[in-house]
C-alpha cells in the first residue's frame, strides 16, 4: 500500500487523490475542518428528527413511499433496512479500484457537511479504506440517478458489519469477520445516515476519472503510432507544420501534431512520397491524424472540466444547508434547514462518459485503417506483404490485423450512448434516469479495448521501421528508442512466424503502462 496520505476536507477532491486512493491504496484522514462540519450538520438533523413534522429522509420512507411518517423508535430499523433492501446488485464483481474509488468519493460528500452523517460513520469510511477491505460490489444494479443506489448499497452494507467483503489480502468472507479483524466496529445508523450514504454518483464518477487518466497515456502513445505508421508509409511530415495548425485552432489538433513533429525529428524516411509511386498526398488515416486525436483530446478536456465541478460537489438528497431560510425548505431548525433537490441525476457525468466512448471508437478505428495500409502491399508503398519475412509461407500480422478489428468492432458498438436511455422506476416516482453507471462500464471496456488496439499499430509499425532500416533508410531517434524498449519489453521483431499472442500482449503491457512514452520523451522532450 502506498502510504501517502490523502486529506479530505469540505470542499471536495481532486482526480489525483481520487487515482491515489483507489489504485494506489492511498491512505485517508479527515480535516479537523470536515469533523466541525460533520458535527454542525448533525445538530441540525438532531433538531429536525425531535420535531413532530415529517422531514424526507429524516422520519419519512424513501422514493415512492415517502408519504409514511416514520415514529421515532422504527428510524434506525428504517436507515438499516434501506441499506439492506437497496443492497440488490447482481452479475459479477466489480474491480477493486472502481469499489475504492467508489467509497472514496461517498466520503468525500459525507465530510462536506451536507449530509447529516456523525463524524463516527465517516471515520469508519476511512477506516475501512485504510485496512484495504473492500465491500463486493455487483455489475448491476445502478440507474445512474438517486445516485449509484445499488453499489453504494453494498458499501455501506459492509459498514454496519453485514454482506462480503475483500480482505487485503484478496479473499472474500463476511464483512463483519473482516472488520473485526481490523477492530473496526460497525455503524449503527441513526435519522438519514443510511439515505446519505446511498445518494451519489460517486461510481460513475470515479470510473470518469480513472479513464481519463488512462485515456491520457493511450492519446498520446497514440500520436507516437501514428508518427511510426507516417514513417514507416514514407509519408510527408509537411501536413504537421504548426503553421498548418495555427490556421484552424483547436487545441488539441495542435498538440497531437506537434507531438509527432518531434517523435518524427531526424527521420530519413519522411518526404519519401514521391520516389517510387508518386502520391499528391498521403491517406486520410495519415494526413488527418492530428485532426481526429486532437478532437479526442478537446473532448477530454470538456469531460474533465464536467469530472472537476463533480468532484467539488455535495450530491445528496436531502442536504443539509447551514443558516438561512428558504421558502421552499422542507425543514427549517435555527443555524440551518434540509432541502430535497435533484442533484443526484447523473446526467452531466453519463453525457461526458458516452462522449469519451464515441471519440475512443474514432481513435481505435484510425488506428485499425493505418495497422491495414502497412500490411497491404498494395498501399504500403514497397513493404512485403502483411510485414511476413517469407510471404507465402509466412503469414506475418494478418491476423494481428483481423483482431486489431475485431476490437475496433466492439468499440463501435460501446460507443453507442447508455445517457440516450432511460427507464422508470419506483412507481414512475423517478421516472428519469441517467443510466451513467452504464455508461461509465462501457467506456472501462471501451479504454481497455483502445490499449489493446494501439498495441497493435505499434506492433505493426516497428516491424515496418525495422524493415525500413534493413532497406537502408534511417529512422528518426525517437522511433528507434520506441522500437528498441518494445523489442527490451519482450515483443520480437521482424522474422518468421512465430507464436504470437504473447508479442501482442507485451506490447499491450507496453502501452497501458505508459512505457511507450517513457522510451521517446528522452529524446523528444516531454509530449502533452
Amino acid at each position: 500500500m502506498d502510504m501517502h496520505t490523502v486529506v479530505v476536507g469540505t470542499s471536495g477532491t481532486t482526480a489525483e487523490d481520487v487515482v491515489a486512493v483507489a489504485r494506489h491504496g492511498a491512505r485517508v484522514e479527515l480535516s479537523a475542518a470536515a469533523v466541525e462540519a460533520l458535527a454542525a450538520a448533525r445538530l441540525i438533523v438532531d433538531a429536525l428528527a425531535a420535531k413532530p413534522e415529517p422531514v424526507y429522509g429524516v422520519s419519512t420512507g424513501f422514493g415512492a413511499l415517502a408519504s409514511r411518517h416514520i415514529s421515532p423508535e422504527l428510524r434506525a430499523q428504517l436507515q438499516r433496512n434501506i441499506v439492506r433492501s437497496h443492497a440488490a446488485g447482481m452479475g459479477p464483481r466489480v474491480e477493486r479500484e472502481v469499489v475504492r474509488a467508489l467509497m472514496f468519493l461517498r466520503l468525500k460528500t459525507v465530510a462536506s457537511g451536507h449530509t447529516g452523517v456523525r463524524p463516527e460513520v465517516a471515520r469508519t469510511m476511512a477506516d475501512v479504506l485504510n485496512a484495504g477491505i473492500t465491500p463486493v460490489v455487483h455489475e448491476y444494479g445502478s440507474l445512474g440517478c438517486s445516485g449509484d443506489l445499488a453499489p453504494l448499497s453494498h458499501c455501506a452494507l459492509t459498514l454496519m458489519g453485514e454482506g462480503d467483503a475483500e480482505g487485503p489480502d484478496g479473499t472474500v468472507r463476511p464483512a463483519g469477520e473482516l472488520l473485526a479483524a481490523h477492530g473496526i466496529a460497525p455503524v449503527e445508523l441513526r435519522e438519514k445516515e443510511g439515505l446519505a450514504l446511498l445518494n451519489g454518483t460517486d461510481g460513475m464518477l470515479g470510473m470518469l476519472v480513472m479513464a481519463l487518466a488512462d485515456l491520457k497515456n493511450l492519446y498520446t502513445s497514440a500520436d507516437i503510432t501514428a508518427a511510426l505508421s507516417l514513417e514507416a508509409l514514407l509519408g510527408t511530415d509537411k501536413v504537421l507544420a504548426p503553421e498548418l495548425h495555427a490556421i484552424r485552432p483547436h487545441p488539441g489538433q495542435g498538440v497531437s501534431a506537434d507531438n509527432m513533429l518531434r517523435v518524427l525529428a531526424g527521420s530519413g524516411l519522411t518526404g519519401h512520397h514521391q520516389d517510387d509511386a508518386p502520391r499528391v498526398q498521403d491517406a486520410y488515416s495519415v494526413r488527418c491524424a492530428p485532426q481526429v486525436n486532437g478532437a479526442g483530446r478537446d473532448t477530454m478536456d470538456y469531460a474533465a472540466v464536467v469530472a472537476g465541478r463533480e468532484l467539488a460537489s455535495s450530491v445528496d438528497n436531502p442536504v443539509v444547508l447551514r443558516g438561512g431560510t428558504s421558502r421552499s425548505s422542507e425543514a427549517e431548525n435555527e443555524g440551518g434547514r434540509v432541502e430535497s433537490n435533484g442533484n443526484f441525476h447523473g446526467a452531466p457525468v453519463a453525457y461526458v462518459l458516452d462522449f469519451l466512448a464515441i471519440v475512443a471508437a474514432d481513435l481505435g478505428s484510425i488506428c485499425e485503417r493505418r495497422t491495414d495500409r502497412l500490411l497491404d502491399k498494395n498501399r504500403s508503398h514497397g513493404l512485403p506483404p502483411f510485414l511476413a519475412d517469407d510471404a507465402g509461407v509466412d503469414s506475418g500480422l494478418m491476423i494481428a490485423q483481423y483482431t486489431q478489428a475485431a476490437l475496433v468492432s466492439e468499440m463501435k458498438r460501446l460507443a453507442v450512448p447508455a445517457s440516450a436511455d432511460s427507464i422508470p422506476s419506483s412507481a414512475m416516482q423517478e421516472d428519469h434516469v441517467s443510466m451513467g453507471w452504464s455508461a461509465a462500464r462501457k467506456l472501462r471496456t471501451a479504454v481497455d479495448n483502445l490499449a489493446r488496439i494501439v498495441a497493435v499499430e505499434l506492433y505493426a509499425a516497428t516491424r515496418a521501421v525495422e524493415i525500413r532500416a534493413a532497406q537502408g533508410l534511417t529512422p528518426a531517434p525517437a522511433s528507434r528508442a520506441a522500437v528498441d524498449a518494445l523489442r527490451a519489453a519482450g515483443a520480437e521483431g521482424p522474422g518468421p512466424d512465430r507464436f504470437l499472442a504473447p508479442d501482442l500482449a507485451a506490447a499491450d503491457t507496453f502501452v497501458r503502462e505508459g512505457r511507450l512514452v517513457a522510451a521517446v520523451e528522452p529524446v523528444t522532450g516531454p509530449l502533452a
